[in-house]
């Protein structure tokens, strides 16, 4: 999984209203076949699905989602394409589940939230004391808190010392232990190395941090990691069809979309040492839970957004302050900071702009909420690869879209998938 870092989000506002084609967009071929789509799309908003169906047509996407809300309502909700499941061809429908991959991560960051926000948790604890990790290896690792996990300031650079996460076949071999690991087998080996910088000296990237944030939710709930978060975070918000995702085709839900990649990889799931496509076993979803593990709908995370816009049954003021609160590291050369699972900047109308991405192969998926109440999540089922057009594309032609409706609609669609 992949986040790359906010080179964008510079929404203004009353941004000029820009029509689709000149976003860097080119029409379908004359002949093409027609991008088959469900949902809702009122005509005020016809300038956000141009936008999309010439990304798609761009990139020969088969599937994908958007969902855009303002003020707390879902105004708009949209598949297109097509997958296969059982031998049968489904339409996407603003309902299907898609990977999500590190949109996972404030989900998480959330979770974090709550166990601090009902005292059972505080975000200063050291990571050794929860989990019971020897620090033998590199003292510093007693200097890793429950905040340096959740902002990536914890001490590990995957550019240094590859991600845990996808690097199985190395820690198989290296503890002596057949296909797959588990999260005990990538604490051992990893636990076992030396952090590749200070604790709190500076932000990296790290999927491993958010996975350790899973066992401590684990740990201080009592309950597994996919159980609390639907139990305390999204059923009393009405999001029930976001569960954790798995390694292989065979095992997909009914309703989740089939993902695509011109890649291979030795499977993860055994010792077989089968080339099998990188979506399909290529990597380890259960392994990757609190990291980038869920599936959702687009409409599901525009929803699940709203728990951020005020206090609410899922997170008073205070947890909402600390997921977007700024880290020891402070603002980054951009204008922006990572909180708890969220990139995070000021944004002109007095708020802040808060979004992420989410990247595996087979997924690429985008949320922000931004300035004026608006939000918009589209996900898709395959990411950019060698050869194919930039995907983190789509946060501006998204944001440059708000610009295209003169007069937002008013009909809430949530009653219509939720």
């Amino acid at each position: 999984m992949t986040m790359m870092l906010s080179r964008r989000r510079l929404l203004q506002a009353g941004a000029a209203a820009v029509p689709a084609l000149a976003l860097g967009a080119r029409p379908a071929q004359a002949g093409s076949t027609a991008l088959l789509t469900t949902g809702v799309v009122p005509s005020a908003m016809a300038g956000f699905d141009q936008a999309m169906k010439t990304f798609i047509t761009e990139r020969d996407i088969s599937s994908a989602q958007l969902a855009v809300a303002k003020n707390g309502k879902i105004l708009l909700a949209r598949g297109y394409g097509v997958y296969s499941r059982s031998g049968l061809v489904t339409r996407v429908q603003p309902t299907s589940l898609f990977r999500i991959a590190s949109l996972s991560k404030n989900v998480t960051g959330a979770a974090i939230a709550r166990l601090a926000q009902d005292g059972k948790l505080s975000l200063g604890a050291k990571v050794t004391t929860l989990l019971g990790l020897s620090a033998a290896a590199d003292p510093r690792l007693a200097n890793v808190t429950v905040w340096r996990l959740l902002q990536h300031t914890a001490g590990w650079d995957r550019n240094v010392s590859k991600d845990p996460l996808w690097n199985d076949h190395t820690i198989a071999a290296s503890l002596g232990v057949p296909l797959p690991i588990d999260h005990a087998d990538i604490m051992k080996y990893v636990t076992a190395r030396k952090l590749d910088f200070d604790p709190g000296s500076k932000y990296v990237y790290s999927n491993y941090g958010y996975m350790l944030l899973g066992r401590i939710i684990e740990k201080v709930s009592g309950m597994s990691y996919e159980s609390y978060v639907r139990q305390k975070l999204l059923a009393p918000v009405g999001i029930t069809r976001m569960r954790l995702g798995r390694s292989l085709r065979t095992e997909a839900f009914s309703t989740e979309v089939s993902y695509t990649s011109k890649y291979t990889n030795k499977s993860v799931v055994d010792d077989s040492g089968t080339v099998v496509p990188y979506p399909y076993g290529g990597f380890n979803m259960p392994n990757q839970d609190a990291n980038g593990g869920w599936l959702a709908s687009a409409v599901d995370m525009v929803k699940w957004g709203f728990v951020f816009d005020k206090a609410g049954t899922v997170l008073n003021a205070t947890s909402i302050g600390r997921v977007f609160a700024k880290p020891e590291t402070g603002v980054n050369a951009n204008g922006s900071w990572y909180g708890l699972g969220w990139n995070v900047r000021n944004n002109n109308a007095g708020g802040l702009n808060t979004w992420h991405n989410g990247s595996m192969p087979g997924t690429f998926s985008f949320l922000a909420r931004v300035q004026n109440g608006v939000s918009y999540c589209a996900i898709f089922n395959r990411r950019e690869e060698e050869g194919t057009p930039d995907y983190d594309a789509i946060d501006p032609i998204l944001g440059r879209a708000i610009g295209t409706v003169t007069t937002w609609p008013t009909t809430d669609l949530a009653p219509r998938y939720f």
